[in-house]
């Protein structure tokens, strides 16, 4: 649990300084001058890049995962993104560079999201295959609790270097400070993983019989039901997180002029209750099911996207901060049983790949476009659209889940 937990705090501490920073310093940084919202815009496409990465990364890391093992692959994941991150802080600005600038950005960003595709999947077998009888919703939570602590670990230190340097300060280097301390961090992660062993229930599978030549291809053609139900499941944890993170951070300082400061305070605010979604979603897959927690959390998204329009319109930074903390709960309880659901759907030979190209395309639907599509939409002037379009991601979660009843709860 704990070496599951620590990976998964690294990769989305990477993860979310990243997303920070395409929110608040990339826009001027990277792109040409042009109006902020093109700026912005253009920083969120790069953002964009990772998901699409995640897929080619869960296929591949998979595909080791299910045919050498879990600990080695985790190793490697963690190494792919540390490395694509640290990079990012020695980037040349436009600028300096011109177009090679976004380029090697857009590269390393896809180093990160090819990482993070690997390292979902085998931390959440990490977990649910060493749980005993009756604990794996439970177990299955601490992965999913790494996503608030490297949120809060990444806000926290952009926030601490806004109070402590100036404006200018941080334009010119603060901002590359989270990415050079990726190294301190990976360091961490390693040293916990480097003292793993097998899962018995890859131990298993292998005495059982040889593993697949092709993962991936089992997965598809064997598990066609469980491979689409999955994805569209996850889509709805991703469209509520990056709503109430990446684009609400770009449209608090870009549009309603609140200071990067006072907003990062509002965020780190409200993750304190996804991490609580996350426990009482946990503890609740136990006692029921994971799908009927995650059917649930769905239903109740699908109603909280009516809100995002009269809480992010209000202009009060009180009611943001109570929209943005009910939404991260509810997304506590479509995204805390994931790490048991997704895992259950397949079994233990091609369990790494099929959990993992379910999640990361899940991404892709749910969270890979949204900061850009919701950028565009409230350009238009309505915050109404954006809504709608974050409550239809909840609807398709809820429809997806219902098919998966038999084969996830039995």
């Amino acid at each position: 649990m704990t070496a599951s937990l620590v990976g998964t705090a690294v990769e989305f501490y990477d993860f979310y300084i990243y997303a920070t920073a395409a929110s608040l310093v990339f826009p001027s940084m990277f792109f040409p001058k042009a109006s902020a919202s093109a700026q912005l815009m253009s920083s969120y496409a790069t953002f964009a890049v990772a998901f699409f990465a995640r897929p080619l990364g869960a296929a591949f890391f998979g595909h080791f995962g299910d045919r050498i093992g879990r600990k080695s692959t985790l190793v490697a994941s963690l190494l792919t993104m540390g490395a694509s991150t640290v990079l990012i802080a020695f980037l040349p600005g436009y600028a300096t560079a011109g177009w090679i600038a976004p380029f090697l950005l857009c590269l390393l960003r896809f180093g990160q999201g090819f990482g993070l595709g690997g390292e979902w999947g085998g931390a959440a077998l990490l977990a649910v295959e060493n749980a005993p009888p009756g604990w794996r919703g439970r177990y299955g939570m601490f992965p999913q609790l790494g996503a608030p602590v490297g949120f809060i670990a990444a806000n926290g230190l952009f926030l601490l270097l806004g109070l402590l340097l100036t404006p200018e300060q941080f334009k010119d280097w603060g901002w590359r400070l989270p990415f050079l301390s990726s190294v301190i961090l990976v360091g961490v992660g390693l040293w916990v993983r480097l003292k793993l062993t097998e899962t018995p229930a890859f131990k298993a599978a292998l005495a059982e019989a040889p593993p697949p030549a092709v993962p991936l291809g089992e997965v598809l053609t064997r598990y066609p039901l469980q491979t689409i139900g999955g994805t569209f499941a996850a889509v709805a944890c991703f469209s509520f997180f990056y709503l109430a993170t990446a684009w609400a951070m770009g449209y608090g300082v870009s549009n309603l002029h609140y200071s990067r400061e006072a907003f990062l305070g509002v965020e780190l605010g409200s993750i304190i209750f996804l991490a609580l979604g996350i426990l009482l979603a946990g503890w609740w897959s136990d006692k029921s099911s994971p799908r009927r927690v995650l059917m649930t959390g769905a239903f109740l998204a699908m109603l909280a996207g009516f809100l995002v329009a009269p809480a992010m319109g209000s202009g009060s930074l009180l009611a943001i901060w109570a929209f943005l903390s009910l939404a991260l709960f509810l997304m506590g309880f479509v995204y805390g049983p994931l790490g048991a659901f997704l895992p259950s759907l397949f079994p233990a030979r091609v369990r790494y790949s099929g959990a993992s190209i379910t999640f990361n395309i899940g991404g892709i639907l749910g969270g890979g476009l949204l900061p850009l599509i919701a950028a565009a939409l409230a350009a238009r002037g309505s915050l109404w659209p954006v809504g709608l379009y974050l409550s239809a991601t909840a609807l398709v979660s809820l429809i997806a889940l219902y098919p998966l009843k038999a084969r996830a709860e039995h």
